[in-house]
């Protein structure tokens, strides 16, 4: 083998050791995984998203897997606070599927099942006070209760949906959070010890918008 071979050879396996290292922090871990599938699932949503996913393992185990949308629509957020501007209220983002009993963001049970991701802002009364440095977060929906990706939602609508998730009168959401701009899927726990998961959303533009939520931790009280 020449020496030119060699340091080729060398410098990708340094590569490969440094995604490594960022997919992997603490025993968690993101790897890639096949087309979204799940029978309750519309043929409409799952030709929405990307024909991958992320798969997310903790250091006991595997614990949910995420599939972003394909092609998010342009859309305009106003409202004071927001970070991420560019998505319309109740637009499709992905799909979280839990493989094991888990709590959305406000502690509240969730069972394991998939359940679509909806972009919406939390009011600014008096119970959301301080939950989130952020009023960006997704309304998780069970996927045999959503079954068109295009369809938009007011808000009282969206949260009453929700509530078949969370199985109370609240709706079941996990916080957005500020996005970095590496791209690549990683998770990786926040000052919190919440767990975030990054990646970059893909729009119907074709550009693409980082994305960041905490798929497990709940808010400081």
């Amino acid at each position: 083998m020449s020496r030119r071979s060699i340091a080729i050879t060398i410098v990708a396996i340094a590569l490969a050791a440094f995604a490594s290292a960022r997919t992997s922090v603490d025993g968690n871990k993101v790897e890639p995984t096949g087309a979204f599938a799940d029978p309750g699932a519309s043929d409409a949503l799952k030709k929405a998203l990307q024909p991958g996913g992320s798969r997310i393992s903790l250091a006991d185990g595997a614990y949910c897997d995420i599939w972003l949308r394909a092609g998010v629509p342009a859309g305009k957020t106003d409202t004071q606070g927001a970070v991420y501007t560019t998505l319309g209220e109740s637009a499709l983002i992905g799909v979280v599927a839990f493989v094991r009993a888990t709590t959305d963001f406000r502690g509240q049970p969730l069972k394991p099942g998939a359940y679509s991701l909806r972009y919406g802002l939390h009011p600014t009364d008096g119970n959301h006070m301080g939950i989130s440095p952020i009023r960006d977060f997704l309304v998780l929906i069970p996927v045999a209760s959503d079954q068109n990706p295009d369809a938009q939602f007011k808000f009282e609508e969206l949260m009453k949906m929700s509530s078949k998730a969370s199985g109370t009168n609240h709706p079941a959401v996990l916080s957005l959070a500020q996005a970095d701009k590496s791209g690549s899927p990683a998770v990786a726990p926040n000052d919190h010890g919440q767990l975030v998961f990054s990646s970059k959303l893909k729009t119907q533009s074709g550009s693409e918008l980082p994305i960041a939520f905490i798929v497990k931790g709940i808010a400081e009280q």
